[in-house]
């Protein structure tokens, strides 16, 4: 890549400790390292807690250089209580405040890709019209297929509603309009193409993992005393974003069947929109083996991950390919036991076929079977240690610095102007 590389345009950056900002913030670092120009247009930091965060101004724009990234922060509408119509204002927010910042920061520095995250979709009209308008290579990468969330999870009038016909038609028209599509699972590269993308437009950017960072056997006794952990007693953990998508009630009744061994506790860790119904409903239930922590700097993950005999990764019914858990690539590097539920044909259940032992994969809101699962995964845990087979695979498929290469080098040839198919890059 030449100077003024690439602007990134994303409701999320650092300092949020999970999810998207920590991807972006990863990428954009990695790009500045090697002496690139990079810039990001971004909110004010808010998430996971739907609060913004303390040191920051939701109410006036900033701008400074922040580990060789130029940073321009936008003010949005951060709901306490994010409901559908309040999340859709936030991201409408967004995409108003952060118009004028993107055409300002597109004109000074002419950047060769302009690369917008998706959510939010809102953000695209505007990427594509600056991008068209100054000859900027464009590349929307997708965290989240936002529309098949929402409406996977019955929001709105349901799939096959006015709403959601008018919805996807709009969003199959943005998604054509872009040089370049990248997401980061092959399930959602199909869905990419089945949305009217065009196969040689396509790129895989997984999520990734820091595997010399993340790795068995670190040191966890500090946290462990800390937490108030006895020795020897069975940790099973929910750690990342608590809010619709996940359906946590499934890790309650898991705490609830376990309420008589006192050789095992369930720890969630995380915030969200939906941390206090949960909490008053773990007290309402008497789980006195449940326990609600904050989230930890990213220093202390690694201890975290590996404090966990069996880490648990929950979804609801119908997401599980529009939205693939950031949380377990970090899962995998530490070679963690785990209960993921997915449905058989999505890229998770898939992925456990592929890799027998890798983790155990359930139906989603299937209580027995999950249950069922983790006392399997507590009982391997107890036998094998680690999990040899998702430390091999993280090694193999996740390292940061391969796929960063991978993705830099993707986008070397789409400023060249061609670029490299999803059957050659994997």
């Amino acid at each position: 890549m030449t100077a003024n590389a690439v602007l990134l345009y994303s409701l999320n950056y650092r300092p949020e400790l999970t999810g998207i900002g920590k991807y972006n913030t990863e990428f954009l670092e990695s790009l500045a390292s090697q002496g690139e120009d990079v810039e990001v247009v971004c909110g004010t930091p808010y998430y996971p807690e739907w609060q913004v965060h303390p040191g920051y101004s939701n109410k006036t724009y900033s701008t400074r250089i922040e580990n060789g990234v130029r940073v321009n922060r936008c003010p949005l509408y951060v709901p306490r209580n994010p409901t559908t119509l309040r999340r859709i204002l936030h991201l409408i927010t967004f995409a108003l405040t952060s118009a004028l910042p993107l055409l300002s920061s597109c004109l000074r520095r002419r950047p060769k890709v302009l690369m917008v995250v998706q959510p939010t979709l809102f953000c695209t009209p505007m990427a594509l019209l600056v991008s068209k308008l100054l000859g900027i290579k464009s590349v929307l990468h997708v965290q989240d297929f936002e529309l098949d969330a929402m409406f996977g999870l019955s929001m709105g009038a349901g799939k096959q509603g006015w709403l959601a016909k008018l919805a996807y038609r709009v969003e199959r028209r943005l998604l054509r309009a872009f040089d370049a599509v990248s997401t980061i699972s092959h399930s959602m590269l199909a869905r990419a193409e089945e949305k009217g993308v065009d196969p040689a437009r396509l790129l895989f950017f997984p999520n990734w993992s820091d595997t010399d960072f993340v790795r068995p056997g670190t040191d966890n006794s500090e946290l462990r005393q800390r937490w108030g952990l006895n020795p020897g007693q069975k940790v099973v953990l929910y750690a990342g974003n608590i809010g619709a998508k996940q359906g946590l009630e499934l890790v309650l009744d898991s705490a609830e069947h376990f309420l008589s061994r006192d050789d095992v506790r369930f720890l969630v860790v995380g915030s969200g929109a939906h941390r206090e119904s949960l909490e008053r409903e773990a007290r309402r239930r008497g789980l006195n083996n449940v326990e609600f922590k904050s989230l930890l700097p990213w220093s202390e993950v690694p201890a975290m991950l590996t404090l966990a005999d069996v880490h648990l990764v929950v979804q609801k019914r119908g997401v599980a390919d529009a939205v693939l858990p950031s949380k377990l690539t970090n899962i995998l590097s530490a070679g963690g036991h785990a209960v993921v539920t997915a449905e058989p044909d999505t890229e998770l259940g898939r992925l456990a076929q592929q890799h027998p032992g890798i983790y155990s994969c359930v139906e989603p809101e299937q209580r027995d079977s999950f249950i069922a699962a983790l006392e399997t995964e507590l009982n391997r845990a107890d036998e094998a240690g680690y999990n040899e087979v998702a430390r091999r695979y993280a090694e193999l498929n996740l390292n940061q610095q391969a796929v960063l290469r991978r993705f830099e080098a993707d986008l070397d040839l789409l400023i060249g102007g061609s670029i490299r198919t999803t059957s050659e890059n994997g």
